[in-house]
């Protein structure tokens, strides 16, 4: 891990999934409603909801649009039965990757996550050969410079699990997934805003990529993300950008 970065990673990813925000609000309407018609449509009672909601103001997603999506899953509008499934695989030098796809044909998605993995040297897993070396749980990033006493004062009396400085100066709040929006909540009330904040499977060991198995890595990665059956990609790769 020798001059690996934390941030500089974090930016990269950040820049990646800033440049597909065409497929972002495609990918939120099938997570609120999904999550609406796994444990109803009142968001005080569904943490899932909550936070999908949540993430879809953050993009500025217009209320009528969340609205229709919640009723979509409560079964008050007609609309696609999606299933969810979560796909385990390996990248190149034995990077672990989780993809959980929501998807209306469970074979369609299986061949194209499958065929995205081989093509760069990849393969898939099985169930559970990869998701023991993830932890579930809400992740908040914050940039280097902000105060460490601040965001760990704030953090801990919300209820977070973790506060982890790294040595960039970027310090992570890891908390349970169901306590994610209330922790990001009260850091927001105290004029701390996160740069990444979400709800993940955070490796627990990371793999650092550079040169060209970083750019193959990269390709596999992309391919997944691309799938519109796939909704979120996590991996214990690292890509150092050159």
């Amino acid at each position: 891990m020798a001059g690996h970065s934390k941030w500089a990673n974090i930016q990269h990813r950040k820049g990646r999934q800033d440049a597909k925000r065409g497929k972002i609000f495609t990918k939120l309407i099938k997570e609120i409603t999904v999550s609406a018609r796994l444990s109803g449509g009142d968001i005080a009672m569904n943490p899932r909801l909550r936070a999908a909601v949540a993430a879809a103001k953050e993009e500025n997603m217009p209320s009528d649009n969340i609205t229709r999506a919640i009723k979509k899953g409560t079964g008050e509008l007609e609309g696609v039965n999606y299933e969810e499934i979560r796909y385990e695989g390996y990248g190149i030098n034995g990077a672990s990757i989780i993809i959980d796809c929501l998807t209306d044909n469970r074979q369609r998605a299986v061949m194209d996550v499958r065929h995205a993995l081989t093509k760069h040297g990849g393969n898939l897993g099985t169930d559970g050969s990869v998701a023991f070396m993830f932890k579930h749980c809400g992740q908040l990033v914050f940039e280097p410079g902000v105060s460490e006493d601040a965001v760990m004062e704030a953090a801990l009396e919300a209820g977070a699990e973790d506060i982890i400085t790294d040595e960039d100066g970027s310090i992570e709040v890891i908390t349970a997934p169901n306590d994610f929006v209330t922790v990001k909540e009260a850091l927001e009330a105290a004029g701390l805003k996160a740069v990444m904040a979400q709800v993940t499977m955070k490796p627990l060991n990371e793999v650092v990529f550079t040169g060209d198995d970083a750019v193959k890595m990269q390709k596999i990665l992309d391919m997944l993300e691309d799938l519109d059956d796939v909704q979120d990609v996590y991996t214990s790769a690292v890509i150092e950008e050159s």
